[in-house]
């Protein structure tokens, strides 16, 4: 199966899974409005199905590295399916949440190390990788559009380095594809969500098919890192400015760098479009650089991250400056 249509079919397979969601969009289990979120009115969160039903039948058709085989990464996805499934539904345990996040991890750490050598400790770092980033991109689906957006760009980035490498990129771009289709509904306004279901698989995804790539010489550890840094460059300095400043980091917020954007009065559509300029900014440089100048990879990080700290600094100026309403 050529990427073209495996990309085809799986935004076909989607397309149908949202039309069917929407169809049924009343009886679907709804986010709660809190004073915590950014929206006004409860909205449906199950979206995330709609892209396993077109991804996961095209997945386990293509023709896809080894370091990349649903082998490596079905069941942990599946334990992440199931109990974020489970959360959207009917809320489970912060313990049992975390635990099978930590425990799906492992059993991809452990596929990796048994079928490439991989030492221990290696093993061990990718687990943690796979921990931060399902949860990041659980942290980042707060705002319309800005989690699948992020997923377009990012899997698209893969298939376009996996092709440079004379590997097969049916996999990321398939996985593109199906997320197309729900971005129709859940960009601003949303009228559906991700939910768990959705993003925690997809952070657990990025990571997985990223640290695949690096393990089977595809492209250097950099890459994925700057294809996905504006999630994770926003997480990782959120969490450690709540940390410093004592706060319950691991309670559910506002402040992550984009709600406090929309907060200043950037909305659903002014967010999605600074966060989309910096996801397409990362992610094209990631790949230019990976296909042409490698050396110029980590140099190309470091002037991202400093792009990044930039615009935080002048997030926080204004925050600062305007006092809205925690």
């Amino acid at each position: 199966m050529t990427g073209a249509i495996a990309a085809s079919l799986a935004a076909l397979l989607a397309t149908a899974a949202v039309v069917l969601l929407m169809r049924f969009r009343e009886r679907l289990p709804h986010a709660s409005v809190s004073a915590r979120g950014l929206h006004a009115a409860p909205v449906p969160r199950v979206g995330g199905i709609a892209i396993w039903s077109g991804f996961v039948p095209v997945a386990f058709a293509v023709v896809v590295p080894a370091t990349l085989s649903p082998a490596l990464w079905a069941l942990p996805w599946l334990l992440l399916v199931a109990v974020s499934l489970r959360d959207d539904v009917r809320s489970v345990s912060v313990a049992m949440r975390l635990g099978v996040h930590a425990i799906a991890a492992a059993c991809f750490a452990v596929a990796l190390s048994q079928q490439f050598a991989i030492p221990l400790p290696a093993a061990a770092l990718a687990a943690l990788v796979c921990v931060w980033s399902l949860n990041l991109y659980n942290f980042m689906d707060g705002s319309d559009g800005l989690a699948v957006a992020m997923s377009i760009v990012g899997f698209v980035a893969y298939a376009v380095v996996l092709w440079w490498m004379q590997a097969s990129g049916a996999i990321a771009l398939a996985l593109a594809a199906a997320c197309v289709p729900l971005l129709v509904v859940n960009r601003p306004p949303a009228r559906m969500f991700l939910g768990d279901v959705g993003a925690v698989p997809l952070g657990f995804l990025a990571a997985a098919l990223g640290i695949g790539g690096i393990v089977g010489g595809i492209w250097p550890a950099w890459f994925p890192v700057l294809v996905f840094l504006p999630f994770a460059a926003d997480a990782t300095a959120t969490l450690c400015r709540r940390v410093i400043a004592r706060e319950r980091f691991w309670e559910s917020h506002r402040s992550h760098y984009y709600q406090r954007l929309h907060r200043l009065g950037a909305g659903h559509a002014g967010t999605l479009a600074v966060w989309t300029a910096l996801m397409a900014g990362t992610s094209l440089t990631a790949v230019v650089c990976a296909c042409v100048a490698p050396e110029w990879g980590a140099p190309a990080l470091a002037a991202w991250c400093a792009v990044h700290a930039v615009l935080f600094a002048g997030i926080d100026y204004h925050w600062r400056r305007s006092a809205p309403l925690a």
